[in-house]
């Protein structure tokens, strides 16, 4: 004789049937994060592309200098360091920053660990040391893009086309959309898109942080019963910070 199972469709998504015993709200994240993946993976896959299509410089590299032919290599580009003017300091500063944003993530571990323990005092204290440290990485890259943009010397790059107007022996200094004294001008587009993009996660990352630390402090989910918004945050936080990892490898490193 067949019996028939009732589920109750109300309680399906709401904890009495969990798919991967995740609720709906962090599946629904882990779905965002994933075509947030398939982004990243799609501009990453460009600079590759075009990285490896340019022409290389092949000589020592002690006397490599600036020039439109070649892609750029990373330590001449990402080698200034703040207050340290005139001093090289290959690829320390961009160190920093991926020290801090990883350091920022190991916080986050310890707010939501501190929430499966339904400690109210320790998701607020780390959530605030999460939001520093997330200031304090876009901070960083404030300064690098204003050190990106205003150069470091001048660079001669030929004769041009500008507004019009024929100009012989252009020259520039620092970069942008247009030019850059650092290599071919897809360098300088891409730098600015993908870790503009990048930051832009990281910014909006920084200000839900501050919502979910307000709701911590008021005791809104210590009242619910729970602390999974802190941990639906946490994934978001971590995919940041994966996704520098894979940015600071093609951009600073290759």
């Amino acid at each position: 004789m067949a019996t028939t199972a009732t589920v109750n469709k109300k309680s399906l998504w709401g904890g009495g049937i969990a798919p991967f015993k995740a609720s709906y709200g962090k599946l629904m994240m882990w779905f965002f994060l994933l075509s947030d993946a398939f982004t990243f993976s799609g501009l990453l896959i460009t600079y590759a592309f075009l990285r490896w299509s340019a022409p290389a410089y092949k000589g020592d590299p002690e006397a490599f200098t600036f020039s439109t032919e070649y892609w750029p290599i990373p330590e001449k580009v990402y080698e200034a360091f703040p207050g340290l003017h005139g001093v090289e300091a290959p690829l320390y500063f961009v160190g920093l920053m991926t020290f801090i944003l990883i350091l920022s993530s190991v916080t986050m571990v310890l707010a939501v660990e501190a929430g499966h323990r339904m400690d109210k005092k320790g998701v607020v204290k780390w959530m605030l040391w999460t939001i520093i440290g997330g200031f304090a990485f876009l901070s960083c890259q404030a300064w690098e893009w204003s050190h990106f943009i205003s150069g470091t010397d001048i660079a001669t790059i030929g004769d041009v086309v500008k507004n019009g107007i024929w100009v012989e022996n252009y020259e520039i200094i620092g970069a942008n959309l247009s030019f850059n004294q650092y290599g071919p001008p897809a360098f300088a587009a891409l730098f600015f898109f993908i870790t503009g993009f990048h930051g832009f996660h990281v910014f909006s990352g920084v200000l839900i942080n501050v919502i979910i630390f307000f709701n911590a402090a008021s005791g809104m989910y210590e009242r619910r019963g729970h602390y999974e918004m802190v941990e639906k945050v946490g994934l978001y936080w971590h995919f940041v910070d994966l996704v520098w990892v894979f940015v600071f490898t093609f951009f600073y490193l290759i």
